[in-house]
């Protein structure tokens, strides 16, 4: 074990991360960046390609490559392989690495499983979102359960190394029972990996439009409270881990590697539109617009549209925010910016009432959150902030 709390702490090797930002239509709910324009995939991958020439002697070894969107998925198979095989060229990974992509259940085959494999590929994570073709016509999905079900089934058939897959609950008109049949059926495949998210209604998105027109009701918190709950629960039961608010790992060698970067502040590289890079201390975004992604490399100018330096205090807020929605939990010193590391006085009180409560549990090394404090981990965090 890593640590002396226990807690086997995440690999500090760099980690890359694609945006494909391609997708046959928009989701109701979806805010990340995206376009219909399909025609212009070619560009894109080498536009891609292009701006890894200068980040590629940025560090000397990478554990973790996840294509996201979008739908990574789109992208056909001869551009893919020319994609990733120009990342593993520019880019040293170690023979272990953990190498992801997100698919569409609508693009999962033979074909394409098999590519991706040979490709290095060792986890698909695919968006399932439902079972239940209502709440997929709603959410705007272009596939029904039956489909998400058999690329489950395709997947397992191939013998992918890490199969994960997304669900959303929380879906105005959804109940308890139809999430744990959701659940249920998720569950028939073993997957590794399974990501729960509670429905978000993010302005910019046609769902946010609709509340904003009183066109439906997003589900009240004791509600949202009782997915959550159940969540937890039912994939306890069947044996996975929840080591983050959102994500649950069947072994604890099945937590995404990638994602766990974010959450810990290692350093990542990202490409593509919209993507966002970390060095320890800065971060930055390239431009969202495909279009204006593609030009300014065209014209031999940087992809990047803003960036931002964390001082002291921004890193410690960063550290409250994941350390309560993550299995890493947090130290005491994280409470307090400056020299001073010793919480006292009314942190410390506040620390035990929580504890006593139920929402927060002992460690050796500080506290983390309980499954009841997960649920809570955001207003948790603005306790201290």
């Amino acid at each position: 074990m890593g640590e002396a709390n226990g807690i086997e702490p995440c690999s500090q090797l760099p980690g890359l991360y694609v945006h494909v930002p391609f997708c046959r239509k928009k989701c109701i709910y979806c805010d990340f960046a995206s376009t219909t324009q399909l025609g212009r995939m070619t560009e894109y991958v080498e536009a891609v390609l292009q701006e890894a020439d200068s980040h590629s002697n940025l560090r000397p070894q990478w554990d973790s490559l996840y294509l996201g969107g979008g739908t990574a998925s789109l992208l056909p198979i001869p551009l893919l392989e020319r994609l990733l095989s120009g990342l593993l060229r520019r880019f040293s990974f170690l023979s272990d690495s953990e190498i992801t992509m997100e698919a569409n259940p609508c693009d999962v085959s033979v074909d394409l499983l098999r590519a991706s494999g040979e490709l290095g590929v060792n986890r698909i994570i695919v968006g399932v979102q439902s079972f239940q073709n209502p709440l997929l016509e709603f959410l705007g999905r272009r596939h029904d359960g039956i489909t998400g079900f058999n690329a489950l089934k395709l997947a397992r058939e191939a013998g992918v190394k890490q199969l994960g897959l997304d669900l959303i609950f929380g879906v105005p008109g959804q109940d308890l029972n139809q999430w744990r049949e959701d659940l249920d059926r998720a569950l028939e495949f073993q997957p590794e990996h399974i990501s729960c998210y509670q429905l978000t209604y993010e302005p910019g998105t046609r769902l946010h439009v609709l509340k904003e027109k009183e066109r439906l009701t997003p589900i009240g918190e004791s509600e949202a409270f009782s997915f959550f709950w159940e969540t937890g629960e039912r994939l306890a039961r069947a044996g996975y881990e929840q080591y983050e608010v959102s994500n649950f790992a069947r072994e604890a060698q099945f937590r995404s590697r990638h994602n766990e970067k974010y959450w810990s502040h290692v350093p990542y590289l990202g490409l593509g539109p919209s993507a966002h890079s970390f060095d320890g201390r800065s971060r930055r975004w390239n431009y969202r617009n495909l279009n204006r992604y593609l030009d300014r490399l065209s014209s031999g100018e940087s992809p990047v549209e803003g960036s931002e330096i964390l001082d002291r205090e921004a890193l410690r807020l960063e550290r409250l925010f994941f350390g309560f929605r993550t299995r890493f939990g947090l130290r005491p010193e994280t409470l307090k910016p400056g020299p001073e590391t010793l919480v006292a006085g009314k942190d410390e009180q506040l620390l035990n009432r929580l504890t006593n409560d139920g929402f927060l549990v002992r460690t050796e090394t500080g506290y983390r959150s309980s499954r009841r404090g997960l649920a809570v981990a955001d207003a948790l965090t603005a306790m201290f902030a």
